[in-house]
Parts: C-alpha cells; structure tokens; sequence
C-alpha cells in the first residue's frame, strides 16, 4: 500500500483489513503518510463513508473510527521509517525459536524466530521480534532489559535483523511514537532515517468498552 501514487490522501477498500494480522487480530485501518501524499487502507465496506469524510487528515483522523463502525476507537499516529542499507553495526545476537524459554513474554506473540542479545549470566538482555505483515514488509521492534540500556545492545540488533529481513526478500520496517527519542536514536544509529514519514492505525479500546 506504499509509497502513495501520488499527492493528496488515497483511500483505498482493502479485504486484509478484515482479516487477522501477525499477531491474529483485525487491524481494520492502517495509514502511510509521506511528504508527497498518503494511503489510507479501510475494510472494503468502509470505502464510501471513509471517502465522504474528504481529503483532509485532520478530518479522516476524526471521522474514521466511526466510518468503520468503531466509534471508540483512536487513530493514533507515529513515525514510519524503513532501511535499504543497515548500519554497519557487529551482530548483537543470535535467532531463536520464540517458544524458546528463554524469550521473555512480549516477544512471544511475535509470527517468526526473534532475535536475542543475553547477559553474562546467559539471562535476556535485549531482543528484537518481526512483525511478519505480508511477503513485503516486516516491521522490526525491539526491548532492551532495564539493566542493560545505553550499551548499544538495541542498535545493533536492529541493524542486524534488518539485514536479515533484507535477505528474506523484504524490507524492514520500524515504527515509534513522535515523542519516543530513545526509539529515536536506535533507528537512526540502525540505518532506519527519518524521512518525515507517519504511520496511523486504528486501536481499539479494552474488550467490554469499545463501540
């Protein structure tokens, strides 16, 4: 659904916005914002009331959830950033199951091998997981235990899943809040620059409260 064809928002009915994602739930809207024009990807339902809301960001980003029958849902936004040359960082890790018990449990969710950093004592010290969302496209996230922060332990993991990816046949991804710096500084030293690109996806409020 990226780069967008051209200036101005495209919206655009997509039938993978009804069915389970990487992590096996419905991700019903996902945008792609770049400085010469965006994408906005709907249940092919939702095409015409999302279209009827204009062309204006500020607009969909209020109009949307409801468009989609999600009222009290939040369209929330961040930094897109993806790399074509990782840094040329030494390997942090190795790639392992993600039942393995030694994976901590945020990791665990993740639809591949995650790749782990470990302390001395052989205990988790970082990891990074992929989000498989197609053939295309694996976004890369990565925690770094408490302890262990300011080693460079993150930057390089991240730079070496990418090449990973890369090898795969598919380009990596990375995404972060605007106000998240440390996020920040970990793409940048990974090869993943800031290219003043956005990302907007639709969450859903906790079971029992939504719309």
């Amino acid at each position: 659904m990226w780069p967008p064809p051209g200036p101005g928002v495209h919206v655009v009915g997509a039938p993978q916005r009804n069915r389970p994602g990487w992590d096996g739930l419905v991700h019903r809207v996902i945008a792609v914002i770049s400085p010469g024009g965006a994408v906005l990807s709907v249940p092919p339902e939702s095409l015409a009331p999302v279209r009827a809301l204009g062309t204006e960001i500020a607009d969909l980003a209020r109009g949307v959830p409801a468009a989609v029958g999600r009222p009290r849902a939040v369209l929330g936004r961040g930094v897109f950033r993806w790399s074509e040359q990782p840094a040329d960082l030494p390997d942090g890790g190795e790639w392992v199951p993600r039942d393995d018990p030694r994976v901590p449990g945020w990791l665990r969710p993740f639809n591949g091998d995650v790749l782990m950093a470990w302390a001395e004592d052989g205990s988790y010290a970082a990891g990074v997981g992929r989000k498989q969302h197609d053939r295309s496209g694996h976004e890369l996230s990565v925690g770094t235990d408490e302890h262990l922060r300011g080693r460079g332990l993150a930057r390089r993991l991240v730079a070496q899943a990418a090449r990973r990816v890369l090898a795969d046949g598919a380009v990596p991804t990375y995404l972060h809040a605007f106000d998240n710096e440390a996020s920040a500084h970990v793409a940048d030293a990974a090869g993943f620059p800031d290219r003043g690109w956005q990302v907007m996806e639709l969450f859903e409020p906790p079971r029992g409260q939504g719309g």
